[in-house]
């Protein structure tokens, strides 16, 4: 029975002394508790430090947004020909290099003029003998030794001669075919030689300065569109560079089809690194805003048919219903709903409702592990470079 009594006090005597060195461990260990605390704090705390929901914000600014319409189209030449000779003949020369710049004038394919030639002569050799006869029957008309009849025969026969000396020297020029405009004279499907009839394609002209840009836009923008816009031209061949342009006509006539205003702008190309037939982006400028209020476009919050921001105004978060206005370059116009000096959320509109605090962070908001104040009864830090403290005396 003592030996029952005495195992007894010995286990009570050692759960006693176990559970003291596990009070005492607990008491000792560093921030041991404020971890208990942390273990019995009501879940759905503030995310942000000093209780309110953590944000990212941007301040609403004021930019030139002018507005615009955007569209795809081709480049056309100003003035684009086929030359064709207008009578059958042979080629006897070619007086152009393919690509070329030829003015104005220039003569580029000379036909055989032989036969032609000719005939001009026997022309002007009638109406020289014409010429005489007509001279010598006025004469004679005036002495009386010829009627007013063969006057009136001569002197006929004088305008048929005249007009035969005119049509053989025009067929005689039509056998050079000449440039009717300056430009870039492209690649040639004839040789010397090569005979050719009326309308036989021989090579292509382009005036390439300036050039055209062809675009249409939908019906529904007609009312904005007039003669003298801007525009802005880049292409996918060229990237980098842009191309300023203006409008000079518009097409009365709406396209059925696609329901679409066809117009055509004007762009200079002096240097002639724009080619005729290159596919371009065309924004069509319809109104210069020189102080549009934008926000980054992550800052609008959809919902249905509506636009929603959210405003950090005294440490708390405002619901705002927006009209937006054009998007461009990950800003987006506000139209109404906003004021100079607001600040907008950009990032955590998830976690926020009207009127719940928040607290503003960036890249340099949180504090730093560098800088971060060390836990209870973390012994300092010492740095091994420094030489050890003197012992006090």
């Amino acid at each position: 029975m003592n030996r029952m009594v005495i195992s007894g006090i010995a286990v009570l005597l050692l759960a006693a002394v176990a559970a003291g060195g596990f009070w005492f461990g607990q008491q000792r260990s560093p921030g041991g508790g404020e971890a208990a605390k942390a273990a019995v704090a009501p879940a759905g705390a503030p995310a942000g430090q000093g209780g309110g929901v953590a944000v990212e914000a941007s301040k609403v600014a004021r930019v030139a947004l002018p507005q615009g319409i955007t569209a795809v189209g081709s480049l056309r030449s100003d003035e684009s020909i086929t030359l064709r000779p207008e009578v059958a003949g042979r080629i006897s020369a070619i007086q152009f290099r393919e690509g070329e710049r030829v003015a104005k004038g220039a003569p580029l394919v000379l036909l055989d003029t032989s036969v032609t030639a000719a005939e001009v002569q026997q022309a002007r050799a009638n109406l020289t003998l014409a010429s005489q006869k007509y001279a010598r029957a006025i004469d004679l008309e005036k002495k009386g030794f010829l009627s007013g009849q063969a006057r009136d025969e001569a002197e006929n026969n004088l305008k048929v001669a005249e007009a035969a000396v005119a049509l053989a020297e025009a067929k005689l020029a039509k056998l050079t075919i000449r440039a009717p405009f300056s430009g870039l004279i492209g690649l040639r499907s004839v040789s010397v030689g090569d005979y050719v009839k009326e309308g036989a394609d021989m090579v292509n002209l382009e005036a390439v300065d300036p050039l055209k840009v062809d675009f249409r836009v939908p019906e529904i923008y007609l009312s904005q569109v007039r003669v003298g816009q801007s525009l802005q031209l880049t292409l996918d061949a060229m990237p980098g560079k842009n191309y300023e342009g203006k409008v000079f006509a518009i097409n009365p006539l709406i396209d059925a089809a696609g329901r679409a205003v066809v117009i055509r702008a004007q762009v200079q190309n002096q240097d002639a690194t724009l080619r005729p037939g290159m596919f371009t982006r065309v924004r069509l400028l319809t109104r210069e805003v020189q102080d549009a209020l934008v926000v980054p476009e992550q800052a609008i919050v959809p919902q249905g048919d509506e636009w929603y921001v959210y405003r950090v105004a005294d440490g708390k978060a405002q619901r705002a219903k927006v009209e937006i206005g054009q998007r461009r370059d990950g800003k987006t116009e506000i139209v109404k709903g906003l004021q100079d000096n607001d600040v907008v959320v950009t990032a955590g509109q998830l976690k926020l409702r009207e009127g719940v605090p928040v607290q503003v962070i960036g890249p340099s908001a949180p504090t730093s592990a560098a800088t971060a104040p060390a836990p209870a009864g973390t012994p300092p830090k010492v740095d091994a470079a420094a030489p050890p403290a003197a012992p006090k005396s």
